[in-house]
């Protein structure tokens, strides 16, 4: 007989929709993302350092724009 916990359960559903445990229960730093954010994150963090670099730098001119853009309104 197999007994299959339900933190077992959890997590099989976790990975079958492609998220995080805190995710699916809507805790955690990554709840507040959809799928398709929290995928790009991590395909981010397989990058090599330099390309790496030049994602946060674009996405940095990206934010510094709309947070002036916020000010200004």
């Amino acid at each position: 007989m197999i007994l299959i916990s339900t933190i077992d359960v959890v997590r099989e559903i976790a990975d079958a929709f492609g998220v995080s445990l805190d995710y699916l229960v809507g805790e955690g730093v990554n709840s507040k993302f959809d799928k398709k954010t929290v995928t790009r994150l991590l395909d981010i963090e397989k990058l090599d350092p330099t390309d790496k670099e030049h994602v946060f730098a674009m996405l940095d001119a990206f934010l510094a724009k709309n947070k002036l853009q916020a000010i200004l309104k």
